[in-house]
């Protein structure tokens, strides 16, 4: 069989069909989602395949929509459309076959089987082996800059099916749909399609073939690519060859501001740093990982709002969002850090229970009943001086009586009758994970 039959052969198609809805999603240009996207491919998915084989199909433009990438920026991704996803799908699943058991054993991004845990793992090894001088590769807006006709001559080594690659083409050619206006698209392959991560892979393969037939130790998460040498003089000769082959053999800009020399302690990869604890290397969590957690976390408590929202909508973003946070970051050291951002996080929720409670009365009368049920021993005067402090809810919720009465057990606690869940204690959850 030809590639361009396997990938269009009904069992990858299915595959592919099958893990477009459990992506969800958004719909693209044509407004189909993944609801429609069934009847659709009934009616339309034997003139869908016949086109593609004929070469004639013609991809949608992506749709253009942004994401938030730090604190004041944003990042590009271009959403398919649902026909195109599941075609991109099915020719990411065939691709895969034919690259995974060549890629880099030090290439960990958008492969079965491997996670970004791995990568740190790595990482920790090599810097516990003495590579103790970092090069922080920088690839300037890869996915936006990877040159079409270098990748398509990459794929050719091992794709050897025409109208596959045809497809391919027509794919990183499609365009891009903002505000009406299509722009054409010269390089790049738009992030947000399930066949960008492969192609990325194979091209960037080519870096780490060369990475290590010169010899040299690296980590690679997809464009994030760190080095690793053991001393700063190796490290001036390296960035300089490394930065050189990129630009020459594959086209790709390297962002000089960005790309630097640095130790272990000063780094930053996948939203890790490291420190070296009784001599041994460990990774934690770097602080913009942390910053950008609190400033998460303060979004979803923001008075205002927050207020305004059943406690059970609010506990249920706040534990999504902690949870997620610890899983990922969970190899790292921080159990001080965890402790310290949970008696943060309770504050700001016990200051949201006290707008919701707004009257005095309310107040006193909630806060006595916990106080009874908890048997908490705090008088009625301590209540009455809480209802009617003249300070604001964010200085009434580090009094005593809101921080015993409104503990992190009786917050932890779920209530079915307003089907709020418990909040999460994000110390105790992090000592459990590990």
């Amino acid at each position: 069989m030809k590639l361009i039959d396997e990938i269009l052969s009904k069992e990858n198609f299915n595959q592919a069909y099958k893990r477009v809805v459990s992506n969800k999603g958004s719909a693209g240009i044509d407004g189909v989602n993944v609801e429609k996207l069934k009847d659709h491919l009934k009616i339309n998915g034997g003139q869908i395949r016949k086109s593609i084989t004929e070469r004639t199909y013609k991809p949608s433009p992506v749709k253009r929509v942004y994401i938030p990438k730090g604190k004041n920026s944003k990042r590009p991704l271009g959403i398919p459309s649902a026909t195109d996803r599941v075609i991109q799908q099915s020719i990411s699943q065939k691709l895969s076959e034919i690259y995974e058991p060549k890629f880099s054993n030090s290439s960990y991004g958008f492969r079965p089987n491997r996670s970004a845990h791995m990568a740190i793992d790595k990482v920790v090894e090599y810097l516990n082996d003495g590579y103790e001088w970092v090069i922080d590769l920088d690839i300037e807006k890869f996915f936006d800059t990877v040159n079409h006709d270098k990748l398509i001559q990459v794929l050719r080594l091992e794709v050897n099916d025409s109208t596959t690659l045809n497809l391919i083409r027509k794919y990183l050619k499609a365009g891009v749909m903002e505000n009406g206006i299509f722009t054409k698209t010269k390089i790049g392959t738009p992030q947000g399609g399930p066949i960008s991560p492969i192609l990325s892979n194979i091209i960037l393969d080519q870096f780490d073939k060369e990475m290590e037939k010169r010899g040299r130790l690296f980590v690679r998460y997809a464009d994030d690519v760190n080095l690793f040498v053991r001393s700063e003089k190796a490290a001036d000769r390296v960035i300089k060859s490394v930065v050189s082959w990129l630009e020459r053999k594959l086209f790709l800009k390297v962002n000089a501001t960005k790309t630097r020399i640095t130790r272990p302690t000063k780094s930053k990869f996948l939203g890790f740093t490291f420190w070296k604890n009784t001599g041994e290397w460990k990774p934690i969590p770097h602080s913009d990982s942390k910053k950008k957690l609190k400033r998460n976390v303060s979004k979803i408590l923001c008075r205002r709002r927050a207020a305004a929202l059943p406690p059970a909508v609010t506990f249920t973003k706040l534990n999504q969002v902690i949870r997620g946070w610890i899983n990922y970051f969970k190899i790292g050291s921080m159990k001080l850090f965890i402790k310290e951002f949970g008696a943060w996080m309770r504050h700001k929720v016990r200051v949201i229970i006290l707008k919701q409670w707004k009257k005095a009365p309310t107040i006193i009368r909630n806060l006595t009943r916990l106080n009874i049920l908890f048997k908490n021993g705090f008088n009625e005067e301590s209540m009455y001086k809480v209802a009617h402090s003249g300070y604001g809810p964010y200085k009434r919720a580090s009094l005593n009586v809101c921080n015993f009465i409104l503990s992190p057990k009786v917050l932890e606690m779920p209530n079915p009758k307003e089907n709020r869940p418990g909040l999460i204690n994000p110390y105790a959850y992090y000592l459990k994970s590990i």
